[in-house]
């Protein structure tokens, strides 16, 4: 098939995707989350593929969702997170996703470092959660990486929103990425990980992915869904509206209490 938001190549028995908006750093809108739901529900019944490599065109991974997104009328994707979160490939598949961060990682781009089984960053990454910044609730990522992160430099991304920014190396030191290499680098070091994956059993390797995800699922899932209604229930706000226009019209946002 061809795809209007994202790249897709087969090498071998490995699945490279590419999110392909670089002219938006690779935000998400509605096409290009539809679009990766599709190709993860098409994936899953290919049996041939054991690995996923997931990394973004141009100078940035993913910025988020798309800002003019968040000022519209917003509505769920269906019914609870899971079906809001259906863009990540790792629910639907049974094989391993990396994921390699080749620029910058805004907002709702971290669902992709969080849902990644081996997440890797160029030298060029870096990592912001801007969310309170223009007026939304940021519950899901951060929640999502708690297994992951230390809460201290959770609070600190999620709360100081665009006035924290964690680069490459500042990412590996708190392990929301495993390894950081040359931006030249990095497309051949994350398809080298995923060929070492394919050299594994194909039976282990997926009972293993199965056992580390079920419990992820048991200690993170309940939060997950907590957060989702914490976010849907602040569409309503004036906030939710305002930061994303404030950030158009490039002015101070008018907040209210």
């Amino acid at each position: 098939m061809s795809y209007e938001t994202i790249e897709v190549e087969r090498r071998g028995e490995v699945l490279g995707v590419r999110l392909n908006r670089p002219d938006q750093l690779n935000a998400f809108d509605w096409a290009m989350t539809q679009e990766l739901t599709e190709l993860w529900q098409r994936a899953a019944a290919d049996r041939s593929i054991r690995a996923v490599v997931l990394t973004g065109a141009g100078r940035g991974f993913c910025a988020g969702a798309e800002v003019s997104d968040l000022a519209a009328e917003r509505r769920p994707r269906g019914e609870g997170v899971e079906a809001e979160l259906s863009f990540l490939p790792g629910p639907h598949l049974e094989v391993p996703v990396i994921v390699a961060v080749n620029g910058v990682c805004a907002g709702g781009g971290l669902h992709f470092v969080a849902d990644a089984d081996i997440a890797i960053a160029s030298e060029a990454a870096s990592f912001v959660d801007p969310h309170v910044s223009v007026g939304q609730v940021s519950a899901l990522e951060p929640v999502s990486l708690a297994l992951r992160v230390p809460l201290p430099r959770l609070m600190r991304l999620a709360l100081l929103g665009k006035g924290e920014r964690l680069t490459a190396a500042e990412a590996m030191a708190v392990d929301l990425v495993t390894e950081v290499v040359p931006s030249d680098a990095l497309d051949a070091r994350a398809y080298a990980l995923a060929e070492l994956v394919v050299s594994g059993s194909p039976a282990a390797v997926a009972a293993t992915r199965r056992a580390l995800r079920a419990f992820e699922a048991q200690v993170v899932r309940p939060a997950m869904e907590r957060g989702w209604e914490a976010v849907q229930a602040h569409w309503d706000h004036p906030d939710s509206q305002e930061g994303p226009r404030a950030f158009a019209e490039r002015r101070p946002p008018r907040w209210q209490s």
